[in-house]
């Protein structure tokens, strides 16, 4: 169960990215955090109060606080990278953030047998050259590799501390809705300084300002959702096999985001990134096989 999960996470991780990065055309990156988390919140308030999981309370809560703190900037960061560009340096640096939740297993005692460590390797190869690698070293490209650097270390840390978060199916969905409610006021926090020092918080108004925020709440929702959806089933995944193969059959997601701008927006791969995804796609039968 722990390979389908974790690659339910990826799945759902990769959609989520792909629609966050269309989103933050013409919306400002923060504002798209903001109102799909606070979506996110609503239906997961919905689920607490309707399985009764608020009686699940404890220590371990204060890890999905810490999630929930993190998780606002790096996605922020990650947004703002791929604004930024070129997608061959953000997608593949996205996914370097597994090396978190790995060292963390490792250090738990965690020893992946021969398969596993060759699914290992072979799968966060196949993921970094499914983004199209591409160095350059202009500027904009250097801030663009720091920030999607941020936004990995971020992830990874992310997936460390959900996974510690709950031991019940109950606990999860508190732990989740706590992370969620953390994400919208430290996001909501940041985006009111924004307003009040003259940032954008709004699309253009020839983008269609508040008109466009409202047409694009089913998009919101789903990005909202996707993620935490995505951040559940990883959570699943840690408790039921080992974190290291969890983590990087999780951490597939750049390839289902690839994948997802060759379907909708005709975006063709690239040698490189269609190597890439055979290669994840070996080292996600050897994780399975190990």
């Amino acid at each position: 169960m722990t390979a389908l999960f974790a690659l339910a996470t990826s799945l759902m991780w990769g959609l989520a990215d792909f629609g966050g990065g269309l989103l933050t055309r013409r919306t400002p990156a923060l504002t798209v955090v903001v109102v799909s988390q606070s979506i996110a919140v609503v239906v997961l308030g919905a689920i607490v109060l309707g399985t009764g999981a608020w009686s699940e309370t404890g220590p371990q809560l204060w890890f999905a606080v810490a999630a929930g703190l993190v998780g606002p900037v790096a996605m922020l960061a990650f947004y703002k990278a791929l604004a930024l560009g070129p997608m061959g340096v953000v997608s593949p640096l996205g996914s370097v953030g597994v090396a978190v939740p790995v060292g963390v297993g490792l250090v738990l005692g965690e020893r992946p047998g021969v398969l596993q460590f060759a699914g290992i390797l072979v799968a966060v190869a196949g993921v970094v050259l499914a983004g199209g690698p591409q160095f350059k070293g202009a500027p904009v490209q250097r801030q663009a590799v720091f920030l999607t650097l941020l936004a990995a270390f971020g992830f990874g840390a992310v997936m460390a501390l959900i996974a510690e978060a709950s031991t019940t199916l109950t606990g999860l969905f508190l732990a989740l809705f706590v992370q969620r409610v953390t994400n919208v006021v430290a996001g909501g926090a940041a985006l009111y300084v924004s307003a009040k020092r003259g940032g954008r918080v709004l699309p253009l108004p020839e983008d269609g300002g508040w008109r466009l925020i409202r047409s694009s709440l089913p998009a919101l929702a789903f990005v909202g959702l996707a993620d935490v959806a995505a951040n559940g089933t990883y959570a699943l995944a840690a408790q039921e096999g080992p974190v290291t193969v969890a983590a990087v059959l999780a951490s597939l997601y750049p390839v289902v985001t690839a994948l997802a701008a060759r379907g909708v927006l005709s975006e063709r791969l690239r040698g490189v990134q269609a190597a890439g995804a055979g290669l994840a796609l070996v080292g996600t039968v050897l994780l399975a096989a190990g």
